[in-house]
């Protein structure tokens, strides 16, 4: 294969043959200089932090999709099915990965469930954990999202953190707006990244405590534009990472996009394959090749360096994508599953008026791009004696329901999804991934629910007459039919939700997916009621 090499670590482009035999680059020999005529490879990019889960899809899916723009890797932290059926579904993960092409590194789940203050499907102990680590098939501990259990050395924490280091395996980070003393403290356990950083300021602080920081694009969150100048000032300390990626997205591109997007912004190109490329095999210690003689043969082919447009993918030598098209087979892998909750009815979603009231009520703010909400006082609609949605002011009812086992639905209200008709619901509700609803009435949440129900996972969306879902049946998380019909799906429903229901949301569906995630302040809604994630504690919907 004759092309322009580009090697990252001598910073040099040559025009260059290279020689694959048993799945290793047997030689290198450079030709000449830099040929303009020829196409340029690269090593394949690798997505530092994701849960394949919320592409709603299962792994070898996954791959087929991400392939297409140049990914040959992924650090994929599985708590999201871990969370729903423990240290079995991270097997299943791992099974599955292996049927394709695709070099997935998997991390044993640190934080199952994410806390006691919601009801998941499973426990992840310190024993389950050392058994993980001790297989070649967990690279890494993931995300320490109990950044409290660390300060205040929790036993259970404790554990699961030296194990990792028992087995000489980096240790994942989950901090947001964690500064100062407790920042450093909690780095000062062993852990080494951080991909919740949502300011400039609290990323060089953590810099400076010896961490890594990933910068996040993903479906809900995005932090690119905040945190790319530190890719000048650090290029050693900085990787790229979407963590969560709805299969719409997942079309659309990958990692791919932030090189683009870094390009155009005019950083040095060297830094931005440092940061794609070189820095997470290197701290994963990743078994993926970086175009050295003997090493894997996984790279990619693209047209130039400044379109970055992706011609060819190979892994171990094979060829997995060409011209935007995935060579890697499409399968169908095995359902399992974890739901036990029978259908509702509109009046289990009814919210009395307190009998003591000043008429304010705790809100949560979503915030676009952003896992963080806001906490608003606000006033409160009613209708014969009932709080209801108030569409004019866009203070709608958010429910969520345990699907573990039948328990009355936590009620609470939420600003910014804007929907003007009907209601929207979600079985991927990080992390204990109950059911979670937004919507303008009780019986438009309540149809929204049982579809949900009666799927036993899904995305779900009701209103105007009309009725959309998307099942997802492993685990009410994912879907092995087809990655691109299952991204249509997708699509179809979003813009069902946005152009017909009105949401002014980007993705309305990943946002309402973290209204559940209570270890990301401020104010968070669980199947046990309304959350403060600052104090760590369940707050009133009253004032």
């Amino acid at each position: 294969m004759k092309a322009n090499l580009v090697n990252i670590f001598e910073k040099t482009i040559q025009e260059a043959e290279i020689s694959i035999k048993n799945k290793v680059i047997e030689s290198i020999n450079v030709t000449g200089e830099e040929n303009s005529s020829l196409p340029y490879i690269i090593p394949g990019f690798v997505d530092a932090h994701v849960h394949v889960e919320s592409s709603m899809l299962t792994p070898s899916q996954f791959a087929r999709l991400a392939v297409v723009h140049g990914t040959v890797a992924t650090v994929s932290d599985p708590h999201e099915i871990a969370n729903v059926l423990g240290a079995p579904g991270v097997e299943y993960m791992i099974k599955d990965g292996k049927r394709v092409p695709f070099k997935f590194c998997f991390g044993a789940p640190s934080c199952v469930p994410a806390t006691i203050f919601e009801t998941a499907g499973a426990v992840v102990d310190p024993e389950d954990v050392r058994k993980m680590l001790a297989s070649d098939d967990i690279g890494y501990l993931a995300e320490v999202m109990n950044f409290p259990g660390v300060l205040d050395n929790d036993p259970d924490m404790v554990a699961k953190i030296n194990w990792a280091k028992h087995f000489n395996k980096p240790i994942d980070g989950h901090a947001p707006g964690l500064r100062g003393e407790a920042a450093k403290q909690y780095a000062a356990n062993g852990i080494s990244t951080d991909h919740e950083c949502f300011t400039y300021e609290e990323a060089r602080e953590k810099i400076d405590y010896g961490v890594k920081i990933l910068i996040r694009e993903g479906s809900a969150a995005r932090n690119f534009d905040a945190l790319i100048p530190l890719l000048a000032e650090f290029p050693d300390r900085i990787m790229f990472c979407s963590d969560d990626k709805h299969p719409d997205n997942l079309v659309e591109g990958h990692i791919n996009v932030l090189i683009k997007r870094a390009l155009a912004l005019g950083h040095d190109l060297w830094n931005i394959l440092q940061a794609a490329c070189i820095n997470p095999v290197e701290h994963y210690n990743l078994p993926v090749g970086l175009l050295r003689k003997n090493d894997p043969a996984d790279f990619v082919v693209i047209d130039n360096l400044k379109d970055f447009n992706v011609l060819k993918t190979y892994l171990d030598g094979a060829l997995v994508a060409e011209n935007g098209v995935s060579l890697i087979p499409d399968l169908r892998s095995d359902h399992i599953n974890q739901f036990n909750c029978t259908k509702k009815s509109p009046t289990d979603f009814a919210s009395p008026v307190p009998a003591e009231t000043n008429g304010k009520i705790r809100v949560i703010e979503a915030l676009e791009g952003q896992l963080i909400t806001n906490l608003l006082i606000e006033d409160f609609k009613t209708e014969n004696g009932f709080m209801v949605s108030d569409t004019d002011q866009d203070v709608l009812k958010i429910v969520v329901v345990n699907r573990y086992h039948n328990a009355a639905p936590a009620i609470a209200f939420i600003k910014n999804f804007d929907l003007k008709e009907g209601a929207i619901a979600s079985t991927v509700a990080h992390d204990s991934h109950n059911i979670i609803a937004v919507g303008c009435d009780d019986q438009s949440i309540c149809e929204a629910v049982n579809l949900l129900i009666e799927a036993k996972g899904g995305v779900s969306a009701v209103g105007l007459d009309e009725k959309h879902m998307l099942a997802l049946p492993i685990a009410g998380l994912m879907t092995d039919v087809d990655g691109y019909k299952a991204a249509e799906s997708y699509t179809e429903i979003d813009q069902f939700v946005k152009i017909k229901l009105k949401s002014t949301l980007k993705s309305p569906y990943m946002t309402l997916s973290f209204m559940a995630l209570l270890v990301i302040p401020n104010i968070k809604l669980s199947d046990k009621g309304l959350f403060d994630g600052e104090k760590f504690e369940f707050v009133n919907l009253n004032l």
